[in-house]
Parts: C-alpha cells; structure tokens; sequence
C-alpha cells in the first residue's frame, strides 16, 4: 500500500443531512473501525483495498464486516509489506481488531493522544453499534462518565457527532442519544469500464447521496479519463455537496496498478489506458486524493461484504465481462499478490497451448511479458507480447459471440443476445453457451487446485446468465476434478465493483475526517 494521500480542506458548509439509500434501499457502507499508520507521506494517487466492519442496525444495513468464524470483531488495518521496489504484498487483512489511534511505538504517549483515542473509540462505538446515551457509553466502554461526557462534547464540537434523539425510560431520567454526523465528509466510488462509467457519492454512513451511470463514449484513454471526472463532479452537484467535501474517491478500472510507474497495466480494452499521467489527471479533475484498484478485486469486496460472499472463509469472484478477472478473499485477506497481478485469470494458458481465436491474451494486443519475464510497454502505455491461447480469449463475451457464429447463430453481436437466443431455445446458442461453460469450469478447476475456495461466484455481465452457466458449469467441473467448490451467482451484479470502491474509500476517508476535525477543534 503505498503512503496515505496530501490532506485537504474539510468539507464545506453547504452540505446536506438528507441521504439516499444504495442499491436495493440499503446504505452502501464499508465500516473500517481501524485509523491507518501515521508511517508515510505522499500525495494524490494511492493503490489498495478496503472493507469494513457493520453499522448500526438501527440505520438500515450496509456493506460491512461482522465478526468472523474465529470471533473476531470487525476488521483490522492494513497489514501489507513491500518489497525493496516499493510493490504491494499479501493482502488487506479483514479480521481482529483495530489498533488505537496512535498506538504506534513511535508516537509517545500525551493526554492529547489519549483524548483522542477515546473520542475515535466512542465515535467507532456509535458508528458500529448504534446511537447510544451517555450513560450506555461509559458502561460499554469502561470509561467514566466524565470521560465520555467531555470526548462527546469535541465530537459535536467538531461535527462528527450529534444529538440523535431522546431516550425515556420507563424509570429515570430522559437521556440524550448520540450518532455520528453522516454529513462530516463524502467520498467518490468509481467504476471504469469498456462499456459504461459507473459514479456514485456517498456520506461517511455509506448512504449514496448521487450516482451517475453513463454509456463510456471515450474513444481515447484521454477521452475516457476526461468523462470520469465530468461524471464524478456532475454526481457531487447532484449530491448538494460543496468544494472540498469530497474526502476521498476510489477508483475501479480493469488491470493491474503499477504503484512505481503510476499507471495501470493490463487493461487492453481501453485502449491507451496504461499511460502514464492519466490517474493524475484525474485526480486533479476531482481535486481529492484517490486510489486506483483492479475492478474484480473491488467487486469481490463488494461481493464479500455485502452479496452471495458473505461469511465465506474462502471465496473467489470471478468477473465475466469484455474480460475476465478474479478476486480472492481467502483467509479474512484480499489477496492481491507480489505485485497487484493475483486473479489475471485471463492469462491462465488453455490445454495444449491452442489459440481459441482471434484477441487471444488480456483484450488483444497486451501480453503477460516475455519469455524473461521482462514488461514490454509501447510509446501509447500499453503492454504488449501477445500470447496465444489464454483463458480470456475463450471464456470472454467476445468469446461466446464468436461461438454463436461459428455454431451457427444468426444476428447476435452481443453476448447478451446470444444467452437470450440459448433461452428461447437456439440449438446452436445453446452450444455455444455449453462450450463458454466448459471453458469458465476449466478455469474454476484451476483455481479450485491452487486456493481451495469454499465459494465460486460468477458476477460480472455474463454471471448475470448463470440461470444458464452455473449448471452446466457445475457438471464440466465434476468431469474434470473431484475438488467441488461451491457455485453461486453474484448478488450485486453490475453494482459490485461501484459497491467494492465505496466501501475502500470510506476505509480512507473516516480516519481522515477525524484527523482534520479534531486538529481544527484543538487549533481553536
């Protein structure tokens, strides 16, 4: 994970409280309790994955993480090393609990120190369990009610919290309820595809406030880049939200993010896509720090948080679409492997090495690298040595439409059409689809021997057919291997990877927002 981004003024005044909830009615929310090391410095673009831990079930549910099956609360930091070339390691952790606000041995101890703590404690206590008095604070958590009467006093001070109701018992006296200000900040969840550009704003309860879901008309990486940052500031005009509300915005986009270099690799079906400064554009069009994400992993995060995922100790996404991509939660951890490229499933090599047709590698014209293991990358940023015979050009959408023409089918272009055409009954559609399913169970096949998954999720456009694929899937896999993972169709559909961004990003933002809060506070 590369050094937490530059700070920016807070959030403005004109915000608005009233929230719209996410997809399907439920808040989008990713419930990090955990606050990021101090360690590091930097600016702008950042890579990573984030998940979080449940809010209060008084405030609808939301994308987050309970306790896992060993008992542990919540989801820890980030726990990632690098290697002597500064590129990522292992994973996000997803389990045990969050260190204090500057636990770190390298930050002495202060009584400043220790307000704050127990102002984030009490505010993670709010956030994750749900209004509370005073009174039920101070017996949560141990503190005296002094303690909490003065942290809660900062946490209005600030507006991080507010008054959220009254409580009257049957006997005693009426007590004041608290909660967090949702308002306190926003963040931008970004999802960059061949197809369309998803965006979507939401408060720091994870509440989508505005979303935009465009065609991508871009025909330049230029083009594309330019349409992201129109549609993210059209969004935060819709949301009602003023300059500088906007903490942070995670970004989604096909490929593997190359943290040395500040480009993405990979990612041949935006043509362009792996030149250098793009991200930095962007980042100054939205003027917010962001991080750039695979699109599978933020999909599987979506996926695990709030879809068929859920509580999986093991669990592959593998996302069906132009290409095909994987994430993997394996162990309560995002694996995102040595150098961000664990899941490029696309690039397994078919049986025998055979070429499945025309666009063979990761969208065509971007290969792994050669025979050294050395990056080939041309003056346009994209990455070449074309290799034939990999699992992407024959388990792709353009792959199942290739198949209807070969087998026959007459006037489908899309891999849409082609399914619709198997479920009215299309002999030769429904060939082609077999064949598309033979190929996905060679890929879970492969996985199922490598990582042992207790989940295979198909998501993306084509895992919306899976009323077609997954039996068929099923079957081709019990004639290949006796390893039997578990098939099931995504649950977000196209929402997942808009659903994986927000969720990172409001890892990154409710930490921030604190830190800017409480520092103006302790100014005044």
């Amino acid at each position: 994970m590369s050094s937490h981004p530059a700070a920016r003024p807070g959030p403005g005044s004109d915000q608005r409280s009233d929230r719209t909830p996410g997809p399907g009615g439920q808040p989008v929310a990713d419930g990090a309790s955990g606050r990021p090391s101090a360690k590091g410095s930097g600016r702008g673009t950042r890579t990573g994955s984030g998940a979080g831990s449940r809010p209060a079930p008084d405030t609808g549910e939301a994308l987050g993480f309970g306790p896992d099956e060993d008992g542990h609360g919540g989801h820890g930091p980030e726990r990632e090393g690098r290697d002597q070339g500064g590129r990522e390691q292992g994973g996000l952790d997803l389990g045990g609990p969050d260190p204090a606000p500057g636990s770190g041995a390298e930050q002495p101890w202060s009584r400043q120190r220790l307000r704050s703590n127990n102002e984030w404690m009490l505010l993670e206590r709010l956030r994750t369990t749900g209004a509370a008095s005073r009174a039920q604070l101070a017996r949560d958590t141990g503190l005296s009610k002094p303690t909490v009467s003065a942290a809660l006093a900062t946490l209005e001070q600030a507006g991080l919290a507010r008054e959220a109701g009254l409580l009257a018992p049957g006997r005693g006296r009426v007590a004041v309820l608290y909660e967090p200000d949702p308002t306190a900040g926003y963040v931008l969840g970004v999802d960059i595809g061949r197809g369309r550009l998803r965006v979507a704003v939401a408060d720091l309860a994870g509440e989508i406030t505005a979303r935009r879901d465009v065609p991508n008309l871009g025909r330049s990486a230029g083009a594309v880049a330019d349409a992201v940052i129109a549609e993210a500031r059209a969004a935060i005009g819709e949301a009602g939200i003023g300059p500088g509300a906007v903490v942070h915005a995670a970004i989604g986009t096909p490929g593997v993010w190359d943290e040395t270099e500040q480009r993405v690799r990979y990612a041949a079906q935006l043509p362009g896509w792996g030149r250098r400064g793009l991200f930095d554009r962007i980042r100054a069009g939205l003027d917010t720090t962001i991080s750039v994400h695979n699109d599978a992993n933020l999909a599987a995060l979506g996926e695990y948080v709030r879809g068929a995922g859920a509580g999986s100790r093991h669990f592959v996404y593998l996302l069906l679409g132009t290409g095909i991509g994987m994430g993997v939660v394996s162990g309560g951890k995002l694996q995102r492997g040595a150098h961000g490229a664990a899941g490029e499933i696309g690039f397994l090599p078919l049986p025998g090495g055979r070429r499945a047709g025309a666009g063979a590698g990761r969208g065509g014209d971007q290969g792994g690298g050669d025979q050294q293991g050395v990056d080939r990358t041309d003056q346009r940023g994209g990455d070449h040595d074309q290799r034939p015979g990999m699992l992407e050009s024959a388990a792709s959408a353009e792959s199942v439409v290739r198949s209807a023409k070969e087998f026959g089918v007459r006037g489908a272009s899309t891999a849409k059409q082609v399914f619709d055409a198997a479920r009215a009954g299309d002999p030769a559609a429904l060939a082609a689809v077999q064949r598309q399913a033979e190929q996905l169970a060679y890929a879970v096949a492969v996985v199922s021997s490598v990582i042992d998954p207790d989940l295979v999720v198909l998501g993306g456009g084509m895992g919306q057919s899976s009323d077609l694929l997954l039996d068929r899937v099923e079957e081709a896999l019990h004639a290949l291997t006796p390893l039997r993972p578990r098939l099931a169709p995504s649950l977000l559909g196209d929402e997942a990877v808009l659903i994986g961004a927000l969720s990172t990003a409001l890892r990154t933002a409710r930490p921030e927002v604190f830190d800017r809060r409480s520092a103006a506070v302790a100014r005044a």
